[in-house]
This record gives C-alpha cells, structure tokens and sequence, in this order.
C-alpha cells in the first residue's frame, strides 16, 4: 500500500485518484474548489480544499510524507509548474506532473518531476493505431520499437495449433495469451488450437505487427 497525494481534481485527477484508491492505497486529493472536492470526498481517503501554489498549504499537508505526489492540474501549465517547484523543495519523494505539450514536459522536468505524463496524447496515439490498422481492438506502446496489440488471428490458422502455424519463426511475433470475451489465458502452449471466438495478445515489433495485420 502507497500513499498518494493528487493535485487537482478535473476529470484525469479524479480517475488516477480513484484508481489508486481502489488498488488499495491510501489516496488524498486536494483541489481549489470546493465543488470538486466534495464530489471526490466519498471515493477517496481524504480529501481537502487548497491552493497549492501557496507554500503554506502544501506544506501543512506534508508533502514529503507521500510515496507518491501527482501534480494533475488541468490546462493551467503556470500553476502545475509552480506546485511541482513547491514539491521538489518540500521534499516529495516521487513527482509525477501531467502535460499537454513537449515544452511542458520539458519546464516540469527541468523543475523537479520525477515523470511527465501526456494522458490526451497517449490517448490520441492508441486511437490511431487501433482505428488504422485492420483487426487491432487494443494496443500498448512499451517503447517506440515495441508494442502489445489485441487482433484476431488468420483465417487460415483456424483449426490449427501454435505450433502448425509457426507464429514466431514466421511473423517474428509472440502470442502472449488468447482471449475470449473478459477471459483471458496467459502464455498458450504450443498445442493450443486457434478459434473464430479468440482474441490474441501479441508481443513484437510494432512494423511486424502493422505488416501481420494486413494478412488477417
């Protein structure tokens, strides 16, 4: 269990709040309006009404008490640039800001954030690749060479084993499980039979999964 200290409650804030609330640490969220914080209160550990640009109020919640400070500050980039200066020179242990833009990104790191997050952006990206390329209904980028996709496999591997089809030695792609609906089977072995029903996640390089696809 984590404690968790989240800054700024628009609709990122919340989410990350109440995700880590649920994974079972102990979550406070801390936002300028009144509103926002008694919308949050009942999904979270604590929650408290601050400015947090001001010195004073972040530190009698005591930063440097938290595993982990998440500056989610909505478009305002003068005011997250501010609190995470603040945090650093508080002693936070671990800041994780969110941007909008690479220049953001860059001013929040050179300012003491431990990670920098673009949620729209990454959103954006995995939109593009799941709608572009045909049969991908789920990706996640590990680095800019290497990828997991949930597709559906050929037509012509129906009916026939991993091993038959020779995934790897043919596709230079792994199958990491298969899915059916919300039931998933981790790391099939060799005599798995594919079906019409199954999803499969794959684990490769992003071109090789890209060239893959079009075959499906």
């Amino acid at each position: 269990m984590k404690s968790v200290l989240v800054i700024g409650m628009g609709r990122f804030g919340q989410h990350i709040a109440m995700k880590f609330e649920e994974l079972g640490n102990e979550v406070m969220a801390v936002d300028i309006s009144e509103e926002k914080i008694n919308e949050i209160l009942p999904k979270v550990t604590s929650a408290q009404i601050g400015d947090c640009t001001k010195e004073p109020v972040l530190r009698s919640i005591g930063v440097g008490n938290f595993d982990i400070c998440i500056v989610a500050v909505g478009n305002n980039f003068q005011s997250s640039l501010e609190i995470t200066l603040l945090l650093k020179e508080l002693g936070a242990q671990k800041i994780i800001a969110k941007a909008s833009r690479d220049i953001h990104a860059k001013f929040l790191m050179r300012s003491g954030a431990d990670e920098v997050i673009y949620p729209e952006k990454e959103m954006a990206e995995k939109a593009a690749v799941r709608y572009n390329a045909r049969n991908v209904f789920d990706y996640i980028e590990l680095t800019p060479e290497y990828s997991v996709f949930e597709i559906t496999p050929m037509d012509s591997w129906i009916n026939k084993t991993i091993e038959q089809v020779a995934v790897r030695t043919k596709h230079h792609i792994s199958i990491l499980a298969t899915k059916i609906g919300d039931n998933i089977r981790p790391l099939p072995k060799p005599d798995h039979v594919f079906t019409h029903e199954e999803h499969l996640i794959v684990f490769g390089r992003k071109e090789d999964v890209f060239k893959f696809t079009k075959r499906i």
